[in-house]
């Protein structure tokens, strides 16, 4: 939760306690009815081996779209975040891919 609110800008939306876990979304501060993102436990026995192939193979989580990669990919790393795919431009897109500290990838994405 930290790395989503205090790196992405994200902010809590939903908190549900679930015995010892909790199961939380976040949203944009611009759009705070907006779509929301669920970020809940990973406990169960398939998903901490699931998480670890998809890092494995490089294949990200989840892809948020950004006004510039460029831009993003640099603040990022300003704020020590680790970043696993410098900006790579393919045709009208331009993605980056980034090491959420919670066992996912996410890719930052822009499309002309």
């Amino acid at each position: 939760m930290r790395f989503y609110a205090n790196v992405l800008g994200f902010v809590k939306k939903t908190e549900v306690p679930r015995g010892k876990d909790r199961w939380q979304t976040v949203v944009s501060p611009d759009h705070l009815d907006g779509t929301e993102l669920l970020l809940e436990p990973d406990g169960h026995s398939a998903v901490k081996p699931h998480k670890a192939a998809l890092v494995k193979d490089g294949i990200p989580a989840t892809s948020f779209a950004v006004d510039d990669v460029h831009a993003e990919f640099n603040r990022l790393r300003e704020l020590g975040v680790h970043l696993t795919q410098e900006p790579l431009e393919m045709g009208p897109v331009t993605t980056a891919v980034l090491d959420d500290t919670c066992g996912n990838l996410i890719q930052i994405v822009h499309s002309e």
